[in-house]
């Protein structure tokens, strides 16, 4: 979501530097992109190793208030995301939104689309390990499946920013779509990247998947 779907990132550092700021201590562009894509819970752990006097989910609380408000003000939508999700929609595919950040958050995204773009929001409350781990796309497959009985990971795609990202997806065993937004990603050949999804369409993203079988042997008959 974050840096795919909307820019919220320049949110998430103003609300970071004017956390350390209000209990004395200092926080630099360099210490706030370190956090892109990372875990809430890994992301508070830093800003009280930069001074923040309160607990790990008061962190997590603040911040994602700040960052809720501002998005409900407005939301930041990446090029092309909208329109993207409006054509799968449109064309019955269904989509999970994968994020670590919280429900607030995910549903005042959600909420500013048709209803029904997304049929499951993984949250960063509803896994134990965040991103770079795979637990939260190992999630999203799994609900997707439920719904769509004999559904396999190559017919997945993950559509992802941030390298803790990728690396998520990747290890989860999903096709793997990389569309840097904030500093650039290191070469990888089992993913493929994109410079923006403007433009882009639901026939563009099924070119992406691995062809489907067509050597299946039939037993001859006795």
């Amino acid at each position: 979501m974050d840096g795919t779907i909307v820019d919220t990132e320049p949110f998430w550092i103003r609300a970071e530097q004017e956390l350390v700021e209000a209990h004395g201590g200092t926080w630099t562009d360099e210490q706030a992109l370190s956090l892109v894509g990372q875990a809430l819970s890994f992301s508070a752990a830093q800003l009280q190793g930069a001074g923040v006097r309160l607990g790990i989910r008061d962190i997590i609380d603040h911040l994602t208030d700040q960052v809720a408000a501002r998005v409900r003000a407005g939301a930041p939508w990446r090029p092309g995301a909208r329109e993207l999700l409006a054509g799968l929609h449109a064309e019955g595919i269904p989509c999970a939104m994968v994020t670590m950040s919280e429900p607030l958050l995910a549903h005042a995204v959600a909420d500013q689309l048709p209803e029904g773009t997304f049929s499951h929001l993984v949250t960063g409350d509803r896994v134990s390990q965040g991103k770079p781990d795979p637990e939260a796309y190992l999630l999203g497959f799994e609900l997707l499946a439920r719904d769509h009985p004999g559904l396999s990971r190559d017919r997945v795609i993950a559509i992802e920013d941030s390298l803790p990202g990728v690396t998520s997806a990747l290890a989860a065993g999903v096709v793997t779509l990389a569309v840097p937004h904030i500093g650039t990603l290191p070469p990888d050949d089992r993913r493929t990247d994109w410079d923006s999804l403007a433009g882009r369409s639901p026939a563009d993203l099924a070119a992406l998947l691995p062809a489907v079988r067509s050597d299946v042997v039939v037993p001859e008959h006795s």
